[in-house]
C-alpha cells in the first residue's frame, strides 16, 4: 500500500510536466493550396443596353496542390458565373467569367463568392457599372 500511495505523487508529476508542453514553433509554411486574384473588383463604368457586361478575373495557385473550385455563386440571378471545374496545377492560372445581365437599365453592384480548397476561402469578387439607354441614332 505504501509503494502505491508513493508511485501517485509521480504519476501527477508526469500527466502535470506533460500536459504543459506547448508548441511555440510558428508554421512558416506556405499554404498547401492558396488562391491569389488580380484584382476582385471590376467597375465597368457606363455600358449601353445589351453592352458586353463581362469581365474576367484571372487568379493564380499559389499553393504546393492543386486548387479546386468548388462553386462560384453570384448575388442574383442577373449576374452568370463560370470557372475552371478541373484542378488548377500549382503555379498555374485560371479565370472566372462574371457577366451581368446589361439588358436591365440602371446601376448596378453585385458580387459573386468563391469556395474551394485554398486557405483563403471564400473570397468574393465584386463587379459593379451603370446600364444606359443607347444614345439614338439621327
Amino acid at each position: 500500500m505504501k509503494k502505491f500511495i508513493a508511485i501517485i505523487p509521480v504519476m501527477m508529476f508526469t500527466i502535470f510536466v506533460g500536459c504543459s508542453q506547448t508548441n511555440n514553433q510558428k508554421n512558416t509554411e506556405q499554404p498547401k493550396v492558396d488562391i491569389k486574384f488580380e484584382t476582385t473588383t471590376h467597375d465597368f463604368g457606363t455600358i449601353t443596353v445589351n453592352g458586353n457586361g463581362a469581365f474576367d478575373f484571372t487568379f493564380t495557385n499559389t499553393g504546393k496542390e492543386p486548387l479546386v473550385l468548388k462553386n462560384v455563386s453570384p448575388s442574383c440571378g442577373c449576374t452568370v458565373s463560370e470557372w475552371p471545374k478541373d484542378p488548377i496545377a500549382p503555379g498555374a492560372k485560371g479565370t472566372i467569367k462574371l457577366k451581368y445581365n446589361t439588358a436591365i437599365i440602371g446601376t448596378f453592384n453585385k458580387s459573386a463568392t468563391v469556395y474551394s480548397n485554398a486557405a483563403t476561402n471564400p473570397v468574393t469578387l465584386h463587379i459593379n457599372g451603370t446600364v444606359v439607354q443607347a444614345p439614338a441614332k439621327n
